[in-house]
Formats: structure tokens, C-alpha cells, sequence
């Protein structure tokens, strides 16, 4: 069954977060697709991905290019798995998918001081625990450290 995980972000922005998770699902062999909301945030985060650390970097594509099916991570701002994933993260507006049976394990990422992201967290998360599907919720204290909320 998937695992559907909320990340609610207080302190650290989605910059700050979202290498550590990715370098977590490639050290237990897993693909990642990232979907986000618009063109233009995804080319953020692919420039971010490339730069965030001087002594390192994430590999990864955008979906649009010739070689996305074989890359570990790839960003997205459409509702398909170009890589064939086990691992699906949802930022930026993004809401939970359908097709959770698709993926061994789904993150939304949201904005805790977004009313609007709030509220859809909210509404996915009620709908994922109806089904049944293993649900945790993590929220950042004012260091940026995760702390198991539900």
C-alpha cells in the first residue's frame, strides 16, 4: 500500500527541503518525479537542484527532455510518471493524485502559511485517510527540524 506523507513547511522554504528528501529516496534506490504548478517554478527548481551545495548536486532532468525516462529525478508540472517512480512529490499548489496505487510512496509538500495550501492539505488529507492509504503529517518547528505531527 502507499505511504502518502505531508511535509508542512514553517521556517525553511521548499528550496531547503526538498534536497534532503530527494537525496533520501536515492540512497534507497528509488526514482522521483516532481510535479509542481507552472513552467517557470520548475525551472527554479531545476536550476536550484543543480546548485544548492557546493560539493553537490541532484541528478535530474525536466520531463520535456529527450532523456527523462532514464533519470532518477524529474520535474514536472503535469500529472503523468515519465521515469516510472516509486516515489511522487507534489509542491507548489500541487494537490495529491488519483492514482496513489501508482507509487510506493507520495509527498505533498505545502505552505503552512498559505491559507489556500492549508486548506487543500486538509481536504487531501481526509480524502487519503479514506482510503485507507498509510497517512503521516510532519510539521517544522521554528529550527526547521521535522517533528511527526500525526
Amino acid at each position: 500500500m502507499t505511504e502518502v506523507l505531508f511535509f508542512h513547511l514553517q521556517s525553511r522554504p521548499l528550496e531547503q527541503v526538498l534536497p534532503t528528501i530527494l537525496d533520501r529516496a536515492l540512497s534507497r534506490g528509488q526514482k522521483v518525479v516532481i510535479e509542481v504548478s507552472s513552467s517557470e517554478r520548475a525551472s527554479v527548481l531545476d536550476d536550484h537542484l543543480w546548485t544548492y551545495a557546493d560539493d553537490s548536486f541532484l541528478p535530474h532532468v525536466m520531463a520535456s527532455e529527450s532523456d527523462a525516462a532514464t533519470n532518477p529525478v524529474v520535474l514536472t508540472t503535469q500529472a503523468h510518471n515519465p521515469n516510472a517512480a516509486q516515489v511522487r512529490i507534489c509542491a507548489d499548489g500541487v494537490r495529491i493524485p488519483d492514482a496513489l496505487q501508482d507509487y510506493e510512496r507520495v509527498v505533498l509538500i505545502f505552505d503552512g502559511d498559505d491559507p489556500d495550501a492549508l486548506a487543500a492539505a486538509r481536504e487531501d488529507w481526509k480524502a487519503v485517510r479514506a482510503t485507507g492509504a498509510t497517512a503521516s503529517y510532519w510539521q517544522q518547528d521554528e529550527t526547521g527540524r521535522w517533528e511527526k505531527k500525526a
